[in-house]
């Protein structure tokens, strides 16, 4: 069964205003729909500025905030989450991520929406072959040993949520994005801080690991097709090119002129300095590591994905990591986020061949 998203059709979009979610809610806004951003309260919405969409505070995780949000939709992406590395009250992640997933997911089905696209994660896949040079897909069933923190964890049990969900009716399609770079990463997410302190100069070094790196608007023309072509409680991984952090770090060096990151570590060193870390900040100092063991874990675990079924079965296309991460790059010089002595030094080379690729 397939759908059609027409100009004026209400969609709500919850987690509009973060880095993907307000990708998604531009890339609707562009094809005629009448948005709804429904907004952590309190929540930063730089991201929205400019958007002719309706606005609404609500905390997801009560589903009394929820009545009446969805009446007369049509559509709804579901793109709240909870991310971070070092939480204060490590139940907010639960609260959000599973029960503020099944108070959405419940409200939009009984409402009558017509189709929820829900955007997982591809941190709740295996990746048992990746070291050897096969990337993951749909069907890689995860290590429940390798789900490390509470993101990841609790990513994992609301995904399963959904899918129950999904197999009592409700019109579910999952996208599972992967490493996003591009425009509006004001926070900056986990990957927009590699770029980040690539152009600061604050990498003096790289392990072994690879990524897909996708264009964060090219993902929110995979939440799209999803919505239209996408099947009842399947899911999809939607991703761009697989590049080991070396070919990251050399794309970044040809696109800036800033010289690359030459120095090697083995993967051992991001450990110990998170061990470190969490263990001196994070229990006995009791404030956010500088190297959370979390994302030192992450950093020395290969993560190459397959997105071939959203390319056969929606007609998904991506453009190249080089555009990425220039658009990412350029994105936060350009909005203040280079220190002015290593501003200075960069002269921007746009990369060739920016086409959208099979």
């Amino acid at each position: 069964m397939s759908f059609e998203l027409g100009r004026g059709d209400r969609v709500v979009v919850t987690g509009a205003a973060g880095f993907i979610g307000s990708a998604v809610t531009r890339a609707l806004v562009q094809r005629g729909a009448s948005v709804t951003a429904l907004l952590e309260p309190g929540a930063a919405t730089s991201n929205l500025d400019g958007l002719d969409i309706a606005r609404r505070e609500v905390d997801i995780t009560r589903a009394s905030d929820l009545r009446g949000v969805f009446d007369d939709t049509k559509f709804c992406f579901h793109l709240a989450a909870k991310f971070g590395f070092w939480p204060k009250d490590s139940s907010s992640f639960y609260a959000v991520n599973v029960a503020g997933s099944q108070n959405v997911v419940r409200a939009a089905s009984d409402a009558g929406v017509e189709r929820i696209v829900y955007t997982s994660t591809v941190a709740t896949l295996g990746l048992w072959n990746t070291k050897r040079g096969q990337p993951s897909n749909e069907s890689d069933v995860a290590d429940l040993s390798h789900l490390y923190g509470n993101y990841k964890q609790t990513k994992y049990v609301a995904e399963h949520e959904v899918l129950r969900l999904a197999a009592q009716g409700a019109p579910v399609v999952l996208v599972l994005p992967t490493m996003p770079h591009g425009p509006f990463d004001h926070r900056p997410t986990p990957s927009g801080k590699v770029v980040l302190d690539y152009l600061n100069g604050a990498m003096p070094g790289y392990v072994d690991t690879a990524m897909n790196v996708a264009h964060v608007d090219d993902l929110a023309q995979g939440h799209l097709l999803a919505l239209e072509k996408g099947r009842q409680g399947r899911s999809y991984i939607c991703g761009g090119e697989n590049i080991t952090m070396s070919q990251l770090l050399d794309v970044l060096a040809q696109v800036t002129g800033l010289p690359a990151s030459q120095r090697h570590f083995p993967a051992i060193f991001p450990m110990i300095a998170g061990v470190t870390s969490q263990f001196v900040e994070g229990t006995i100092l009791r404030r956010e590591p500088r190297v959370p063991l979390e994302a030192a874990q992450m950093a020395s675990t290969t993560m190459t994905f397959d997105d071939s079924r959203a390319r056969d079965e929606l007609g998904y296309r991506s453009r190249s990591a080089a555009l990425a991460l220039y658009d990412s790059a350029r994105w936060f010089f350009d909005h203040g986020y280079v220190r002015d002595e290593r501003a200075k030094l960069i002269h921007w080379r746009p990369p060739v061949g920016s086409d959208t690729s099979s």
